[in-house]
């Protein structure tokens, strides 16, 4: 007589399962899909899945980071270091390639450029003729981000419209789109910032530096911790502080990174990752809510730069 044994997933299987069917999905009903890679923590944990879900072959889609050339220095170097290692083609588009272009104007030399990555982001899209880009965007981010569906149709013109997406029952996708549409496909929509954290830990990924608790220099202005005097990949320095601001050393981390000039750390003791997992279990602001000053100047401000064509 056979014996069977019921196994049991934990909850990260789980998501895991869930985050591999998708990107398997992708792969077998869009015809050139794109991986968007920053290397930021959520996109490392995509590119896991991606490893589990495709390997030993190679991924069935590129890697592509849209740059603002205002990037940490720590994680466009990660980027490159993690996309050599893995062997796979990575694509870099750049907003100043925009600005070049006359594509993006700037309002001022010191506007954030990060909502201007959506205009690099659609040219990027058209070049390659990609016509599904799969992101790392969590629905516990952001309450825009939580309208999302898993497979997020986009207009041909790159525009997402919350009112126009399919349905998703019994977790069936559907990626099809027409020659100029674009869907946005997020494996990791129903993850939270602990999940990720936890996956971080069980898979022992590693991380750009900047995750983990160090000394920088910074302001504090509008209530937020602004870091100055921060040094770019090309050698150049930005985000001087302003006049009469008092410059002071703080240990911190950051819990989310993007733009140098809309992306601010936290105070944190934090040099591991078990310790980030035990400090991410006490907060009550999202990783957005207290790090992104761009998502601060409205209410509906994520929602308006997604409408355009934002990840």
């Amino acid at each position: 007589m056979t014996t069977l044994t019921k196994q049991t997933l934990s909850h990260l299987d789980w998501l895991e399962a869930e985050a591999i069917h998708i990107m398997r999905e992708v792969a077998g009903q869009t015809e050139r899909p794109v991986l968007l890679f920053s290397g930021g923590k959520d996109s490392i944990c995509m590119l896991r899945l991606a490893e589990k879900a495709f390997r030993p072959g190679k991924f069935p889609f590129p890697l592509m980071h849209i740059d603002t050339g205002h990037n940490y220095k720590e994680v466009v170097e990660f980027r490159d270091k993690r996309a050599a290692e893995l062997g796979e083609r990575l694509i870099v588009r750049s907003v100043e390639d925009s600005m070049k272009r006359g594509t993006v104007v700037l309002k001022s030399t010191d506007e954030s450029r990060n909502k201007h990555q959506s205009v690099t982001l659609l040219e990027a899209i058209e070049e390659f003729g990609f016509d599904c880009c799969i992101g790392g965007a969590r629905r516990d981010e952001e309450k825009a981000r939580a309208k999302e569906r898993v497979m997020s149709f986009r207009d041909e013109f790159g525009q997402w419209d919350p009112k126009n997406q399919r349905p998703e029952l019994w977790n069936l996708y559907n990626a099809r789109a027409h020659k100029g549409e674009n869907i946005r496909a997020f494996p990791i929509s129903n993850w939270t910032e602990m999940d990720v954290w936890q996956y971080i830990e069980r898979e022992q990924l590693e991380l750009p530096s900047i995750y983990f608790a160090h000394d920088r220099q910074a302001v504090m202005r509008g209530g937020a911790i602004f870091p100055v005097n921060v040094p770019l990949a090309n050698g150049e320095v930005i985000n001087a502080p302003r006049a009469g601001e008092e410059v002071i050393d703080l240990r911190v981390r950051f819990r989310t990174v993007g733009d140098i000039t809309c992306t601010a750390p936290v105070l944190s003791d934090a040099d591991s990752v078990a310790k980030i997992v035990l400090e991410t279990a006490t907060t009550t602001i999202t990783e957005r809510g207290a790090t992104r000053l761009d998502d601060q100047t409205s209410d509906a401000s994520m929602e308006q730069r997604k409408k355009e064509g934002y990840f």
